[in-house]
């Protein structure tokens, strides 16, 4: 069974740069001891509470039936529990009901949360990313009339963007709205996977749905936002009569079965005294893509935690049962009768291989968070900018590493790994959608490239480059054995790194799109796996108090010499990748 790891604390403080910010009085009058507190709670209701109905929520599935879904046995009542511990308050407004606390600590929760149940998780968090896109973005009547119910968790939310013929390419999305003389509009159209459009955890589900007004300008620029509640909600803020939307079916899934998974039918009639969904304008008309990319973007973080909450939960899985599975005898086993297979350098080293990724990519990800969280005070835009660097990054190397670690996890278990009594096969299975979602990580590689890159002329990068190169040249000076030559090697791959960027920037600059984009996915795995052995090398040098660091640094060392180096290769994959793809394409037909 998961259970938190210790890790966690580590990373948020002195890796990501928790600590730094709470001694600088950055973070309010959050302390010490209560991040400890929450962090804590955290991860014994995941453990407690959330981790044994996750095999459950696998095994039943979400059910769907005349328009309505039940959720599988006992969520509900952990729902419930969940809303009523205060966690999807966490980083809300106070004036709305929320706590106020920093994205660095929902980031953590969200992490254990994951682990505990990817299915289960991932309806509370697009929860939490409504609140915020509408926080942000919606009037003073929407947020007074919904955002104390979303805050409290007594409502949840959704979000409703991809149509079946339009993907990912919202410009040619079909769904529209028109204008009423009384403010409000009706929605008409179809919208696909949408994740938690129907359940029973709530009385009333808010969507936030983008559809186009009759005059709108072609393409995404022609994109509005719309909140439509399942239930129509009277001026004492009792529940009305049920909009005109509906869930027409759920889709069977390779994993996260738990979660509904729904087609939404806007306007069709079904309810109401006419045909179409009642919905209110979030932002301004024609103006929908940017109110919902605030909500977009902190899903995409979202996503990344889930592939750190996956391989994390991997990993633990994998320790376990290779501490007490027995076979052969190791190399040097001087015990009776056969070994536990951890003692197996190659099983060794696919633990190791499984730590490193799940370490690495969870600093990517907290490092991004406490970028969010810097970017409300001072020297907003070096932040701002940092957070958007690290968006693509940590949505997809932590994704892609969940998948991989998962994957190492049925290795590691053999056979039985084949076998979904062990779980390891629940892991895997749920791990692959998030490559998928919230953006495929094609798309984070394009806009890595094309858009975060260039930021303030391509020097963002470049200082942060710098940084990185900082951190190498502290592991080569320290005088720690465990470290071994990992601040050469790490200061190899950052070269790399450096060389890979600086040929992307001119080939961006210089309007050489196919060139750029050849290399785009090859340089988004190359930059986690410097940040990866930057981020280790950082938490083996940092005095986190609790007598680790030769523990830290040998896991370094592992990841200098075993996975890192990978680097080298990926340079020239990203800036010759563009005559060998066009070379090869005619192999496609």
């Amino acid at each position: 069974m998961y259970k938190a790891p210790v890790e966690i604390a580590f990373t948020l403080k002195h890796v990501a740069g928790l600590a730094p910010a709470l001694d600088g009085g950055h973070l309010g009058d959050l302390t010490d001891d209560l991040v400890d507190a929450i962090l804590a709670e955290a991860g014994r209701f995941a453990s407690e509470e959330i981790a044994p109905l996750g095999a459950i929520g696998d095994t039943e599935g979400a059910r769907f039936a005349d328009g309505t879904v039940t959720m599988p046995t006992g969520w509900p009542a952990l729902y419930k529990a969940w809303a009523d511990g205060g966690w999807n308050s966490l980083t809300a407004s106070p004036d709305f009901g929320g706590q106020g606390l920093p994205h660095m600590l929902h980031v953590a929760a969200l992490e254990m949360w994951n682990s505990g149940s990817m299915a289960f998780a991932i309806g509370p968090t697009l929860t939490i990313g409504a609140i915020e896109a509408l926080t942000a973005h919606g009037s003073d009547h929407l947020k007074n009339t919904y955002l104390p119910k979303m805050v409290s968790g007594e409502w949840m939310g959704s979000m409703n963007l991809t149509e079946p013929h339009a993907g990912s390419d919202l410009g040619v999305m079909k769904t529209r709205a028109e204008r009423r003389g009384d403010g409000t509009y009706r929605l008409f159209g179809q919208k696909i996977f949408i994740t938690y459009g129907e359940h029973d955890f709530t009385d009333n589900i808010v969507h936030l749905v983008l559809a186009r007004l009759p005059d709108a300008p072609a393409g995404t620029r022609g994109i509005s936002l719309f909140l439509v509640p399942k239930y129509l909600v009277n001026e004492d803020g009792s529940l009305g009569p049920r909009n005109d939307a509906y869930c027409h079916s759920i889709e069977h899934k390779l994993g996260i079965h738990g979660s509904p998974t729904c087609t939404m039918i806007y306007g069709d009639g079904r309810f109401g005294e006419e045909a179409g969904a009642i919905g209110w304008l979030v932002g301004e008309e024609n103006r929908g893509l940017a109110c919902m990319f605030t909500m977009m973007n902190n899903a995409r973080l979202a996503v990344g935690m889930q592939g750190v909450a996956i391989a994390e939960a991997a990993t633990q899985k994998a320790i376990a049962y290779a501490k007490e599975r027995t076979q052969g005898k190791a190399p040097g086993w001087q015990g009776s009768g056969m070994s536990p297979i951890i003692e197996h350098p190659d099983v060794a080293r696919m633990l190791l291989t499984m730590k490193v990724l799940t370490q690495g990519a969870r600093a990517i990800t907290y490092a991004c968070a406490h970028a969010v969280d810097m970017a409300h005070g001072a020297d907003a835009r070096h932040w701002s900018e940092r957070a958007s660097l690290l968006t693509p990054v940590a949505k997809s190397f932590a994704t892609d590493a969940g998948v991989d670690v998962a994957s190492l996890g049925v290795q590691v278990h053999g056979g039985m790994g084949f076998i979904e009594e062990t779980g390891a096969a629940r892991l895997y299975r749920d791990a692959r959608i998030a490559p998928i979602y919230e953006g495929t990580n094609g798309i984070q590689a394009i806009d890595l490239v094309t858009r975060k890159l260039p930021l303030s002329e391509g020097n963002h990068v470049r200082g942060f480059i710098a940084e990185l190169r900082d951190i190498a040249a502290k592991a080569a000076a320290s005088n720690m054995p465990a470290l071994g030559e990992t601040g050469e090697r790490l200061t190899a791959s950052i070269a790399d790194l450096e060389a890979a960027t600086d040929w992307l920037l001119a080939a961006v600059s210089e309007g050489r799109q196919v060139e750029a984009l050849a290399g785009a996915t090859p340089y988004q795995r190359l930059f986690g796996l410097v940040l990866t052995g930057a981020y280790l090398a950082k938490g083996a040098l940092a005095d986190g108090g609790d007598g680790r660091n030769e523990e830290r640094a040998a896991l370094c060392r592992f990841a200098a010499e075993n996975v890192i180096g990978e680097t080298a290769a990926l340079r020239e994959r990203v800036i010759g990748g563009a005559a060998s793809l066009a070379a090869a394409r005619a192999v496609l037909g």
